[in-house]
């Protein structure tokens, strides 16, 4: 990464209509900002939905994010969780095909390590499901990779609350 250059994160309340999710993923392609991750799901208000994305910039640019995303009308309010005390997660699926009875060993050993849970299960194949910080899953897809050639992931991005207690993601 280029020096003054994070991972941020962004929580939007917006209204649940059709067109606001393009609207606001196509203010971050215009103006080439690359998202990492954008999870968006309704609230306990069915009119309002919930956006988590997570970038990776510099503080100016932040800031002009920010700025343009509380312009926008669709937008109800804007919370940078950037440097705020989160509880976040992610769920990643993990499925390695080709295993041998000892892969399995080794699967159901990582597994059990990384708090996964095996949901599905064939001959020569395993599917696990992970839900965790974003940091730990990469870190989990890194071994799963080295140990295993067949493999394929699939994440859904992070959502996050702030926190209640002064505890961190």
């Amino acid at each position: 990464m280029d020096k003054g250059m994070k991972k941020r994160w962004i929580s939007l309340y917006v209204e649940n209509q059709v067109g606001v999710l393009s609207k606001i993923s196509g203010l971050f392609s215009g103006k080439s900002y690359n998202l990492d991750s954008l999870t968006v799901g309704t609230t306990e208000d069915p009119t309002v939905s919930r956006m988590t994305i997570a970038t990776v910039s510099d503080d100016e640019t932040f800031e002009q994010i920010k700025k343009q995303l509380n312009r926008m009308i669709e937008v109800i309010k804007v919370i940078d969780f950037t440097d705020v005390f989160v509880r976040m997660k992610e769920i990643l699926y993990i499925k390695v095909k080709g295993c041998s009875p000892e892969d399995k060993v080794e699967l159901f050993q990582i597994a059990e390590t990384f708090k996964a849970r095996v949901i599905d299960y064939g001959k020569d194949s395993l599917l696990l499901e992970f839900v965790q910080t974003a940091t730990k899953n990469d870190a989990v897809i890194k071994l799963i990779k080295e140990e295993f050639k067949q493999i394929e992931v699939v994440r859904g991005g992070s959502v996050g609350i702030e926190s209640i207690s002064m505890m961190e993601r």
